[in-house]
């Protein structure tokens, strides 16, 4: 088991080997720093590994907040020659980076590892490892509050770096997981950064630190103004073998520049609005399996309830691997957001008194979305949660498979908030559809958008992206889809909805090329 101190400060030192390769590496493409600085060094493998490789280097800085690092990185450097080694106990979140670099001249190269941890993470350990909280990504609304407010610690320290080292000519060479890296580039993209070259190497973390991440050397010139908002991804720690470019088209990244670049034709309208499933936080209580005439929850109680509350369920799991006879049951105690749920003590006592008895769990939720709503609330409910017919997609597997779902034992199914729908009116809609965005053409625009290493790879600001009018035109068929995308939003209400984003920025695009037509 990993201990708390060393998931606390991402505590995975770099074993001095894949040190000496990077180092290598960057000499080899040309860097040539007059300075080097490692500002998480820890044991300082890579202020080390620098220091034999640059020799025009005249000044080395190693900080950390670890003393025990710090103390026996002197020991180790203080017999090195020409005394131009800088060591000392620092922390990186109230250091003033910008001031600190401001004075060199030539080429700063700042190299490391910062720690691979977020900061939910170090909040829940009550962890004080962390950087003064701001919303620093420029969230609003929901998601300022929740998941994508959540970012990994070495995502803030790079992006402060680059703060610093935005005017002066410098290379930042870290390790990071990917999905990091690109974080990383985004914002200093959209906030005009002076970034030059960049670009990704992949780097293999299970061998290297023995965790299962997608994880990258990432390399990024600074003090560059004016080129493309793209980077080059590397299988390895050369320049020999590209793997794709990625990059940042208005503010979003797009995995495959060129890819996108031939199809961005099918960026367009969201004919459809893309929901998530159902969120509940409590499987335990809330899901079950069928035996016999009871039905088995997580706490392995056999127990019977109305089925008022009670939908068939299916997962990522089960949409990905074509199980569509759903398995579970889960119950759904709202029809749509702010509902009373006190009327199920009437409608259905069983129920409710079920509840009342699991209310300890139910009543524990953490995430802000159940504060101030009635009592046993689920979220991501709507009349799209109980259409008769859907086309489905998980959120979580690489295989861009959609899915049509019916209904079961006739109640419709409910899938959980893994997976993505669109509601449809008939067998006959939902087929049409799911044959659309199943086509070759879709798979590869989605293809070009989709980060496959990312935590869950589909999402609903991607499938919003998809134009099935223009899907549709590409491959043929834009007679049948004019009768079906005419009536598309049929299910929908006027319900606002926290976790659509992106929906305004397609409406309003789409009401301004009316307004011009």
């Amino acid at each position: 088991m990993i201990k708390k101190t060393k998931m606390e400060y991402g505590d995975f030192q770099t074993p001095r080997g894949l040190a000496d390769t990077v180092a290598a590496f960057l000499r080899d493409s040309g860097v040539l720093p007059s300075v080097i600085v490692e500002p998480t060094c820890g044991q300082g493998s890579f202020a080390v590994a620098a220091n034999n490789v640059f020799h025009k280097a005249h000044q080395i800085f190693a900080f950390d907040i670890n003393a025990d690092y710090i103390a026996a990185l002197r020991k180790q450097v203080r017999d090195s020659a020409k005394g131009h080694w800088h060591v000392a106990q620092q922390d990186f979140f109230t250091f003033d980076w910008k001031d600190f670099f401001a004075p060199f001249h030539g080429e700063i190269l700042v190299i490391g590892n910062p720690p691979w941890v977020t900061n939910s993470a170090l909040g829940v350990m009550g962890s004080a490892n962390l950087p003064e909280k701001t919303n620093f990504q420029n969230h609003i609304g929901f998601a300022a509050k929740t998941g994508k407010a959540n970012f990994d610690i070495s995502e803030w320290m790079l992006i402060k770096l680059l703060e610093a080292l935005d005017r002066q000519r410098g290379c930042i060479a870290m390790l990071c997981k990917t999905s990091t890296a690109r974080k990383v580039l985004r914002h200093g993209w959209l906030n005009r950064f002076n970034i030059g070259r960049a670009s990704l190497h992949l780097i293999d973390a299970a061998l290297h630190f023995g965790v299962s991440v997608d994880a990258c050397l990432l390399v990024v010139h600074t003090g560059i103004p004016d080129l493309l908002p793209t980077a080059g991804v590397y299988s390895d720690l050369t320049f020999d073998h590209r793997l794709t470019t990625f990059g940042l088209i208005g503010r979003n990244l797009v995995a495959d520049v060129d890819e996108y670049n031939r199809l961005r034709d099918l960026d367009g309208v969201a004919y459809y609005t893309w929901r998530s499933g159902v969120k509940h936080d409590a499987a335990s209580a809330m899901e079950f399996e069928k035996s016999g005439d009871t039905l088995v929850n997580g706490f392995d109680e056999h127990i019977k309830l109305e089925p008022t509350y009670l939908f068939p369920l299916l997962k990522s799991s089960d949409l990905a691997n074509d199980r569509l006879i759903p398995q579970r049951y889960v119950l759904v105690t709202q029809r749509k957001p702010g509902d009373d749920t006190e009327t199920i003590r009437s409608t259905a006592p069983k129920t409710w008194a079920y509840l009342l008895r699991h209310a300890d769990v139910l009543d524990r939720r953490q995430s802000i979305i159940y504060q101030k709503r009635p009592r046993f609330s689920v979220f991501g409910v709507g009349e799209y949660t109980f259409a008769p017919w859907k086309v489905a997609i998980s959120g979580l597997y690489k295989n861009c498979r959609f899915v049509v779902v019916g209904k079961h034992k006739n109640k419709p199914v409910v899938l959980d908030d893994t997976c993505y729908s669109i509601a449809c009116s008939t067998e006959q809609e939902a087929t049409f559809v799911c044959h659309l965005l199943n086509s070759d053409i879709t798979k590869r625009f989605l293809h070009s958008l989709v980060f496959f290493d990312a935590k869950r790879p589909v999402t609903i600001d991607v499938l919003n992206r998809i134009d099935l009018k223009r899907v549709a035109e590409r491959i043929g068929v834009e007679t049948d889809a004019r009768n079906y995308l005419r009536d598309a939003a049929m299910l929908e209400t006027h319900q606002g909805l926290l976790v659509f984003e992106e929906q305004a920025k397609y409406r309003a695009k789409s009401s301004k090329r009316r307004s011009h037509s």
